[in-house]
């Protein structure tokens, strides 16, 4: 059984998460529409939950998140980016683990992740009454942030699934179980049979 977490997936993910946090807190504040930042970090946790499944995305989701709550220029609690992150990993995970990346497949699981993470986000801020986001505010924050992320996705997610294409090229996407199971069958009744016995 491989370990969940290889020392090159480590390492291309630090690397995704590092360059996606960097872009998204000085970079992309600059092109806020509505005040309303692109959430690179949070697609390169959804390409990792279409690459390996919703246990990596998860754990991805909560160390990306909780990086993101504490990098500047934070103005929120601390936490709700990680809740909302892990959110992210496990619906990616699920809904897009059938072994194929094709772009609509992945591109509206994606959009789904962006929904439910700024609905976590968002909502999180209501129940610890962040003053940042009204309620009346939500459904246009919600709708730009879903349109940035879908436009972004084009170009986020292949980048960051080729990356954990270079590093682990036998094992870039998560297959369910049904799937490896009916793998292992074929290629058990593919393997050469030695001299029968008499």
């Amino acid at each position: 059984m491989s370990p969940l977490f290889p020392v090159p997936r480590v390492l291309a993910a630090l690397v995704a998460v590092s360059v996606a946090t960097a872009l998204q807190t000085s970079l992309f504040p600059h092109f806020a529409v509505h005040g309303v930042v692109p959430d690179l970090v949070l697609l390169v946790v959804v390409a990792t939950g279409l690459a390996h499944g919703s246990e990596v995305g998860l754990v991805l989701g909560f160390g990306a998140g909780l990086l993101l709550d504490l990098a500047p220029p934070a103005d929120h609690y601390a936490g709700r980016w990680a809740l909302a992150l892990m959110a992210v990993g496990y619906v990616a995970g699920r809904l897009g683990s059938s072994g194929h990346l094709r772009i609509g497949q992945w591109l509206p699981v994606a959009a789904a992740a962006s929904f439910v993470g700024t609905s976590v986000f968002a909502l999180t801020g209501l129940v610890l009454h962040d003053p940042e986001v009204g309620v009346g505010e939500l459904l246009r924050v919600e709708v730009t942030a879903v349109g940035w992320d879908v436009a972004l996705a084009l170009v986020v997610v292949p980048l960051t699934v080729g990356l954990f294409a270079k590093v682990e090229p036998d094992r870039v996407l998560a297959s369910p179980p049904r799937e490896r199971v009916e793998r292992a069958l074929r290629a058990k009744a593919t393997l050469p049979r030695g001299p029968r016995e008499a």
